[in-house]
């Protein structure tokens, strides 16, 4: 049973990035979303971008009449385990009525236990971990396709284009371990081996051992599972010690943040992809989405993960719609699975009381020298 004291103290209270505040309905406390994220750090422009598309959304939403405020509580983690975990009780403590856009596998995992503790709708985490997605929980929804389901595209490519000297670096944590795994079992499907990995501790971008292993290995393509710091500087690194391979990066690294982080050095770099391109204006959902930026005129910026944060959102406003009865968790829940090939902007989303993977969907990009990003 939600709490309403707990809630008004909630509503009361500003968030933590740029002194967002938390308004009231019409005659309603509002629905209030947990989030735990990295806002500081070295990998802050995750949380930062998909908050600010989430909120987008967000905005525009509560502006309709009628509607009760949906708002979003976010509190930084830096991207370390132990603080989202007492984020998460936090959170939970207060009431939010679900928690919403976690970034990281790591973080994520540390929260878990405690929203399936307390049956908390735990929606649209920004990680593509199969820990997270196996085994199923009824509390748990994805909106984004799996790494397996990256990493099997990325392999794809690189073997068609005949590049079958792959080496992995990685993150040392379950992030890392994640898409590790999901290399690993794509090449062995084609009956291949990384040909060298090698480490990045998290938020470090300490990157010179790791260079230097995989240099040594002359493979023919680089998979990075890391953040976009430690991402760029082992790109940077490589390309200085004369490497003239291919670097294949996912999703998670925040695409925009590396165009940013590598400028003229991001010329080539491949990023997979798990919403439509922003900039394809031929997309109904990236036409909305810019429209709304347009709109908000500052606040936030088109690019991957803000999108992924505009359309979470949107996602999680119609399971509330299908909601049957008044507004509860567990109707949230009812609410989301029935969301059956239901098309988002042209991106298709669908649950179901067994499936709670609400898209497949993985293209390639590639990024140019001059901070743009081709599809």
């Amino acid at each position: 049973m939600l709490n309403r004291r707990h809630f008004s103290l909630a509503a009361g209270a500003a968030a933590t990035l740029g002194g967002f505040g938390i308004a009231r309905a019409q005659g309603d406390t509002p629905l209030v979303l947990g989030q735990s994220a990295p806002f500081t750090g070295p990998a802050a422009q995750l949380g930062i971008q998909f908050h600010q598309g989430a909120k987008l959304f967000l905005d525009q939403y509560n502006a309709q009449p009628g509607r009760r405020n949906v708002v979003i509580k976010n509190l930084d983690d830096g991207y370390e385990p132990d603080r989202c975990a007492a984020n998460t009780q936090k959170l939970i403590d207060e009431d939010a009525f679900a928690l919403f856009g976690y970034v990281g596998t790591p973080t994520s995992l540390a929260a878990l236990p405690l929203a399936a503790k307390d049956k908390v709708p735990f929606v649209a985490p920004f990680t593509g971990a199969m820990s997270l997605r196996e085994p199923f929980q009824k509390n748990v929804f994805h909106l984004r396709a799996s790494y397996n389901d990256e990493t099997a595209l990325m392999v794809k490519q690189l073997t068609h284009l005949g590049l079958k000297k792959i080496a992995v670096f990685y993150q040392n944590d379950a992030y890392g371990k994640a898409g590790l795994d999901g290399v690993t079992l794509a090449l062995a499907e084609q009956q291949l081996k990384p040909v060298a990995l090698a480490t990045v501790e998290r938020n470090s971008a300490d990157v010179a051992q790791a260079v230097k292993t995989i240099v040594a290995a002359r493979p023919d393509a680089v998979v990075q599972v890391g953040a976009y710091k430690a991402c760029a500087a082992f790109i940077r690194e490589a390309r200085k010690a004369v490497y003239g391979g291919t670097f294949f990066n996912m999703s998670f690294v925040g695409t925009q943040a590396l165009a940013d982080e590598l400028g003229k050095d991001a010329a080539g770099v491949m990023v997979t992809q798990v919403v439509p391109s922003p900039y394809n204006q031929a997309n109904a959902l990236a036409r909305e989405f810019n429209e709304a930026v347009r709109k908000a005129g500052g606040g936030a910026s088109a690019n991957f993960s803000s999108m992924e944060g505009y359309l979470a959102a949107k996602v999680l406003t119609e399971g509330l719609r299908k909601a049957p009865g008044k507004p509860t968790r567990e109707s949230l829940i009812a609410g989301l699975e029935s969301i059956d090939r239901q098309q988002f902007g042209g991106f298709e989303v669908s649950f179901s009381a067994k499936n709670h993977v609400g898209s497949k969907f993985v293209e390639l990009s590639m990024l140019t020298g001059d901070g743009r990003v081709r599809t």
